[in-house]
C-alpha cells in the first residue's frame, strides 16, 4: 500500500494498537474490522506473548484484512514478520532494534514509527529515519508507572522541535482526550478504550469525533 511518496499521506488520527488479552471480540480480525469501521485509520499488530508462528499467521490474516479495508498495517517490533507479510511498516521502542538499523532493513518506502518518552529520544528517532513518533506513556496504565510518564510540558517541547507526525499513547480515553486541546498532536494511539469495549465501532467513533472536535474546533 505505501511507497515513499504516499506514506506522507497517512492519517494518524486514530491509531489502533492490538492486544488479544483485552479485546471484547471473538477474533483479532473481528476486533480490527470493527475498529476500522468506527474510524481507526492505522492498525498496529502488537502481540508480545505470541510465538513467531502465531505472530506470522496473525499478521498474514491482518495483512489481507487491512488491504481490503484500505488502512496501513504496522507491525510492532518484529521487522522479520513485517517483511515476511509485506506490512506497511514497523514500530519500534527504545529497547528494540535501533531505528536506523530498522530503516536499512525495511527500505525507504515502508513506514517507520518510533516510541519516545522525551525530547532527546524524539530527536534521535527523527535523525535515524522515523516517519512518525509515538509519544508516551502520557498517563498511568497497568504497564506504566508514574515514573515512566511523559509530561504535557515534554510533549509541547517535542511538538515544537519536530515536524514529524506525533501520536500519543498510554491511558488515552474519552476522559483524557480533552487534555490534548491545542497540543498540535496528529493522533491518538489507543488500546483498551477501543478493543475492550462492548461496541468497538461506537467506541472508536466517539473517540475520533472527540479528538477532531478538540483539534479542529
Amino acid at each position: 500500500m505505501t511507497n515513499e511518496s504516499n506514506k506522507t499521506q497517512v492519517d494518524y488520527t486514530l491509531y489502533l494498537v492490538t492486544d488479544r488479552k483485552l479485546m471484547s471480540s471473538a477474533s483479532i480480525e473481528e476486533s480490527v474490522e470493527l475498529a476500522v469501521q468506527g474510524g481507526c485509520s492505522v492498525v498496529q499488530l502488537r502481540e508480545k506473548t505470541a510465538s513467531s508462528l502465531e505472530f506470522y499467521e496473525m499478521a498474514m490474516r491482518l495483512r489481507v484484512l487491512t488491504e481490503r479495508l484500505g488502512v496501513p498495517l504496522i507491525i510492532n517490533d518484529r521487522v522479520d514478520i513485517a517483511l515476511a507479510v509485506n506490512a506497511d511498516g514497523v514500530h519500534v521502542g527504545q529497547s528494540d532494534m535501533p531505528a536506523d538499523v530498522v530503516r536499512k532493513l525495511i527500505g525507504k518506502d515502508k513506514i517507520l514509527g518510533v516510541s519516545a518518552s522525551n525530547l532527546k529520544q524524539a530527536l534521535a528517532a527523527e535523525r535515524q529515519g522515523a516517519d512518525y513518533l509515538g509519544i508516551g506513556a502520557m498517563f498511568s496504565t497497568d504497564t506504566k508507572t508514574e515514573a515512566d510518564l511523559t509530561s504535557m510540558e515534554e510533549l509541547e517541547l517535542i511538538r515544537k522541535s519536530t515536524s514529524l507526525p506525533i501520536v500519543v499513547i498510554g491511558g488515552i480515553n474519552k476522559h483524557t482526550i480533552p487534555l490534548f486541546k491545542d497540543s498540535g498532536i496528529d493522533g491518538l494511539a489507543v488500546v483498551s478504550a477501543i478493543i475492550a469495549q462492548g461496541d468497538v465501532s461506537a467506541a472508536a467513533r466517539e473517540l475520533k469525533s472527540m479528538f477532531i472536535e478538540e483539534r479542529d474546533g
